[in-house]
């Protein structure tokens, strides 16, 4: 079993990552391309490319200025504990031991507009680039065009070494088009979180995001690998719900909960 996630905008470089384990991201040079092209723009080309305010802009400015390889332990950090946010407030990795983070090392995969295919594992440097940025480069108009195949390959052999060949798809719809699942070597599970309120079911993102980290948390430390395993998830009183969920798509539902009070 594959399970995928986005990355996060939010990143934590200042704190120490609670192992020393790491690996290098398998697709960096098509990174440094990317990087490469990055360079050139000035900080108000930044701005617009990727609509963000001119402090935003000056501070990726400067990121992808510093940016250099060789990564290591110095000038990088592991993606696992470099991203933060809402979906990654989901995954408590300070109560992990190592033999979480080389199940997850196996089994969770995140999609990521500069780096590719992250294992959780694989040091990054700080960055920006949504999956959905147009940027041009020499090959391509954007970066679904850049990554074309490249991503789903990556997936696709980690596929090989699963007992079940299935991905659990808790990315969101910006970077999972990123994928090209007809051309995937097994079964793909989407996964929705509703509130229910008033006898209605909704998502709602800040709730959705982060159930989707809890997810990928439970999957993780219950070494889970099958799709039965998939519908146990009961964290923060989500349950499955067998009469809206199908063979692709698993519904896990709960009482919305009321506003935390000021």
């Amino acid at each position: 079993m594959i399970i995928t996630l986005s990355p996060s905008k939010g990143q934590n470089f200042e704190s120490a990552a609670p192992t020393q384990t790491y690996t290098i991201p398998t697709q960096l040079s098509e990174s440094e391309v990317l990087v490469e092209q990055l360079k050139k723009l000035s900080k108000s080309n930044i701005s617009e490319l990727m609509s963000i305010s001119e402090n935003l802009a000056e501070l990726n400015y400067q990121r992808y200025k510093d940016f250099k390889t060789p990564f290591n332990e110095q000038n990088a950090k592991q993606a696992l504990f470099a991203f933060k946010g809402d979906v990654y407030s989901g995954i408590n990795t300070a109560s992990m031991n190592q033999a979480d983070y080389d199940y997850a090392q196996n089994h969770l995969r995140i999609l990521s507009g500069l780096y590719g295919c992250l294992k959780p594992l694989d040091l990054i440097q700080p960055y920006r680039l949504e999956m959905k940025t147009k940027l041009k480069t020499n090959k391509a108009d954007n970066l679904y065009q850049y990554w074309g195949e490249n991503i789903t390959n990556e997936l696709n052999d980690a596929l090989q070494n699963q007992k079940e060949k299935i991905i659990v798809n808790l990315a969101s719809n910006e970077y999972w088009k990123s994928v090209k699942p007809k051309n995937l070597d097994g079964k793909v599970i989407n996964v929705a979180f509703k509130e229910n309120k008033d006898g209605k079911s909704r998502i709602i993102a800040i709730f959705a995001k982060k159930a989707r980290g809890m997810m990928a948390d439970f999957l993780i430390r219950n070494r889970v690998e099958s799709v039965e395993g998939i519908k146990n998830f009961d964290y923060a009183d989500y349950k499955f719900d067998k009469k809206v969920s199908n063979d692709d798509l698993f519904v896990f539902s709960r009482k919305q909960p009321k506003p935390l009070s000021k």
